[in-house]
């Protein structure tokens, strides 16, 4: 029987320490003009953060913030999520008051962000994760689900009333990657809603400083997507079939497989990351070419430039703002100094708008020769696994989409999302015939 403590206190402490407190010292920090602060506080509202980025980047390569550092220089960017020096960051709280709280408090449900997730260990463990999963996302294997890719989106549209107006993030940009993953899963069909709600229910689950509110809705996702987990990995081992789960739960590295909860948080996390960053990717991308008339021109006109328009979405507006790094050992980056224990916190986006590496960065532009060079998968050992995938899942859906509708047109009420790593819309309502 679950305590009183467990249903309630914990919880609260959790809470507490994870969020309420980071949360009035980051929101202390932005009104005194902190940069760490401020770009915490105003990614969360939807803004545009370019000219954020563009003073973090006149701070010099690290901009010291109350917290640590800061950094939108591309190449500083890439050096730090190349160099073992900094790992995964996540909150540590030592032998303290809170430290002892947070032990205390702590819960065992799976969280994207915390051991043993790949994203969250470092090597060895990170290397023998992802070794076991990487065969399926080489160009090779994604090559393989080109076909099955486009007929998923061809059903997809084929179920659209093109004299109807269309929430285009639920009707479509939310489908077309959870078929795909949950199939390279083995999800069955009918779990598939299951399985999507879920994921935009945990997307917050990345974010510094929730409310009470949200964070209890967080928890309670988690809680059921670790049962639903379970669930399906007991039905995979007695029904194995032709997918990754499968593979996964009899895979061998050295001899090793993995435990019960690295498996869970293998799948769970090659699930989750396998379509929610893929939805922002499409629905970022809709809103881009749409608002963008001349450039869908330009696609017409050259398809063969879907690939690169695709690359100019992700740089232009990433699924991830960013990403932090905790400093392992004393190091020099660019010639800055940085103290073990200290938060690094790399902003893909502003590095993807660096001046000294794309020309007119504020400029969406499917013809850039150099759009390839964004930084929104990261870089180095936590290099997304996932980018081949979302790449082809990308042009196919765009492509596919704007093909089969030429005449789309966004409607008033488009609605990004509130979460501040995941940058995408929750709503995109549009108006698909003439």
């Amino acid at each position: 029987m679950t305590s009183l403590a467990d249903q309630h206190v914990k919880p609260a402490v959790r809470w507490g320490i994870g969020h309420a407190l980071p949360r009035t010292v980051l929101r202390l920090a932005a009104r005194r003009g902190d940069l760490q602060g401020r770009i915490t506080v105003e990614a969360s509202t939807g803004a545009d953060l370019t000219g954020l980025f563009d003073e973090i980047r006149s701070r010099g390569p690290l901009a010291a913030t109350r917290v640590g550092h800061t950094t939108t220089r591309h190449e500083v960017v890439k050096a730090i999520l190349s160099d073992d020096a900094f790992v995964t960051a996540r909150p540590r709280f030592g032998a303290g008051i809170l430290g002892r709280l947070a032990a205390w408090s702590d819960t065992d449900v799976m969280h994207p962000v915390r051991p043993p997730s790949l994203l969250a260990v470092e090597p060895p463990a990170h290397t023998r994760y992802r070794k076991l999963v990487t065969r399926v996302f080489t160009a090779k294997a994604v090559e393989r689900l080109r076909a099955r890719t486009q007929q998923i989106a061809d059903d997809l549209l084929d179920a659209l009333d093109p004299a109807s107006p269309v929430d285009l993030a639920e009707a479509y940009c939310g489908l077309l990657p959870v078929t795909v993953i949950s199939e390279i899963l083995g999800v069955p069909q009918e779990e598939r809603a299951t399985v999507l709600a879920l994921g935009g229910g945990a997307a917050p689950s990345l974010d510094l400083g929730l409310s009470w509110r949200v964070f209890r809705s967080v928890e309670t996702t988690l809680t059921t997507f670790d049962a639903w987990l379970s669930h399906h990995l007991d039905t995979v081992r007695r029904n194995p079939g032709d997918n990754l789960l499968s593979h996964l739960i009899t895979a061998r590295e050295d001899g090793e497989g993995l435990t019960e909860r690295e498996l869970k948080a293998t799948a769970g996390l090659v699930l989750a990351a396998g379509f929610e960053t893929t939805v922002n990717l499409l629905g970022n991308g809709i809103s881009l070419l749409a608002g963008n008339p001349e450039q869908l021109e330009t696609l017409r006109v050259q398809p063969d430039l879907w690939g690169n328009a695709v690359d100019e979405v992700l740089r232009h507006d990433p699924p991830v703002l960013l990403t932090g790094r905790l400093c392992a050992r004393d190091t020099t980056v660019a010639g800055v100094p940085i103290r073990r224990g200290h938060l690094v916190t790399t902003v893909l986006a502003g590095a993807n708008r660096d001046p000294s590496v794309f020309e007119h960065p504020g400029a969406f532009d499917v013809t850039r020769p150099n759009a390839r060079d964004h930084v929104s998968f990261g870089a180095g050992r936590h290099y997304c696994l996932g980018a081949q995938l979302a790449r082809m899942e990308g042009e196919i859906g765009l492509r596919t989409l704007f093909d089969r509708f030429p005449a789309l047109r966004p409607l008033p009420g488009a609605r990004r999302r509130p979460t501040r790593i995941l940058r995408g819309f929750e709503s995109l309502p549009a108006a698909l015939g003439g």
